[in-house]
């Protein structure tokens, strides 16, 4: 079975780079007219020439920066698709300091993008397909939300809280035609780290020493494809639940530690993994 024959149409933020865009390609691929966002409309070019044949592909400005206009944007973009049968919240950043050594208004701005307009953007994706009694609203939440990563205190509470988010929609549309998922990819070679942003003014070694740590996963991670194929698989149950993707360890292994062994050996285990 294609996607296309369960979701007609999809809004997917963030879709210039890295996971977002593998989701896009993977919903083209599958016939799913697509709505993809990016703040510069430029970088999705590339997704409008992987449109197929009766899939087309949609440009859409969107800065999460601004909830009411984002929110207005997705608006006018349903109106024009009549309606999404499928949203990925994907969109967001890294930002790597020490919690204290940068202003907090560094780490209330990506909260305010990645989790409270983010979620903004969820009730109003969730609230038509509640009406029509069927979609899927997707979060992409990270493993991060269950093994936290160092120096990077708002993403870590954006993820946290995007997961979170996911479960009172699973038990409020149980027995409904509509899906929830909260998706939790793991390291993937993407250009994320490229985009991380660094404002503190001078790094410590544990800062310097967990940032190569980082940089090495990613580089050495899955293919971004892996994370839509899981997407998709995880699509077509039509069921709501968590989708942990990634490489097994992290995805698999990491999450049965967590459950079996005691909290403070999981956070050597961590620190260990992250040479701080």
């Amino acid at each position: 079975m294609r996607l296309a024959e369960i979701y007609r149409t999809a809004f997917v933020t963030g879709a210039s780079t890295g996971l977002g865009r593998a989701f896009a390609e993977m919903l083209l691929a599958e016939g799913v007219e697509v709505w993809g966002t990016s703040r510069d409309t430029g970088r999705l070019a590339p997704l409008a020439r992987a449109a197929t044949v009766g899939a087309s592909f949609h440009p859409v400005a969107l800065d999460l920066r601004d909830g009411e206009a984002a929110v207005a944007t997705f608006a006018a973009a349903a109106q024009a698709a009549g309606g999404f049968d499928l949203v990925i919240n994907n969109a967001g950043y890294g930002v790597l300091a020490e919690f204290t050594a940068v202003e907090f208004g560094v780490w209330r701005e990506q909260l305010d993008v990645m989790l409270v307009n983010t979620a903004r953007l969820a009730h109003a994706a969730l609230a038509p397909m509640q009406v029509r009694q069927r979609g899927a609203l997707v979060n992409i939440s990270s493993l991060a939300a269950e093994f936290p990563l160092p120096f990077q205190s708002a993403y870590n509470i954006a993820k946290a809280g995007l997961t979170a988010l996911s479960e009172s929609p699973m038990v409020e549309t149980a027995g409904t035609g509509v899906v929830i998922l909260d998706v939790r990819p793991g390291d993937y070679r993407t250009d994320f780290e490229g985009s991380v942003r660094r404002p503190q003014a001078r790094a410590s070694g544990r800062l310097e020493r967990a940032w190569a740590a980082f940089s090495r996963m990613m580089e050495t991670g899955p293919e971004p494809q892996h994370a839509a194929e899981a997407l998709r698989r995880a699509l077509l149950r039509r069921k709501s639940g968590t989708v942990r993707t990634g490489r097994i360890f992290q995805a698999v292994v990491a999450p049965l530690l967590t459950r079996l062994a005691p909290l403070s050996l999981k956070r050597r285990i961590q620190a260990s993994y992250f040479d701080v």
